[in-house]
């Protein structure tokens, strides 16, 4: 089911976005604390020998190292970044904004996963059925993200938006497209830093989905 309108699908930058990505970025997007808090969760939430997919990733996909996977596979923009992840058996490149059908099996994933990637995307509910149609029946979407961006490619809907708005968006897409309401996480670290007082944590916000059974 479509959330959103032609206007709000509108990025400043509408270039192909392989171009924006041709050069490889081999730098933590995210900081230490958003990235610990992330691989928490994937722990709390994994079973072992599940196959994950990994979503507009990059060179590390944070999961943790205590859990076996029969599976790990990548997608992305770029293939040097997606070489050195080592975590992947294998990985493909795709631009979602172009091409939103997922070349996997139905009923094949355990986990999704997505993390700083949503906001990017400018036919969401669509890759959302997608993601819905692929995931086994107890399969779930994790959706990860602070307040950074690419803003220049993030689409309308979410530099138009503040933070509380941006979790209201993703989830109605979800729930709207072949999910369960979401179990919604925002966590917030206070900057002690007498040194530093003008640095700020990146927030964390995460929403965990599971699909629904009518798919």
């Amino acid at each position: 089911m479509e959330i959103l309108n032609s206007n709000q699908r509108r990025k400043l930058d509408e270039s192909n976005d392989l171009e924006f990505y041709s050069s490889p970025k081999f730098v933590y997007h995210l900081d230490s604390n958003f990235r610990k808090e992330l691989t928490n969760i994937y722990n709390e939430e994994f079973c072992s020998d599940s196959t994950i997919l990994d979503l507009m990733s990059s060179w590390d996909s944070y999961l943790p190292t205590t859990k076996n996977y029969k599976k790990v596979i990548g997608h992305g923009l770029n293939k040097e970044e997606l070489e050195r992840n080592k975590y992947f058996d294998k990985y493909w490149i795709q631009n979602f904004n172009i091409e939103q059908n997922i070349p996997l099996e139905s009923d094949s994933i355990d986990y999704c996963l997505m993390v700083a990637a949503w906001q990017y995307l400018q036919y969401p509910e669509n890759i959302a059925m997608e993601i819905s149609r692929i995931l086994k029946r107890n399969g779930k979407l994790i959706v990860a993200f602070s307040n950074r961006a690419f803003w220049t490619k993030a689409p309308n809907i979410w530099t138009n938006s503040d933070e509380n708005q941006r979790v209201d968006y993703v989830r109605s897409v979800l729930i709207s497209n072949g999910f369960k309401e979401p179990r919604v996480i925002k966590k917030f670290v206070s900057n002690n830093l007498k040194i530093f007082p003008f640095f700020n944590f990146d927030p964390f916000y995460c929403l965990i989905a599971q699909k629904t059974g009518n798919n």
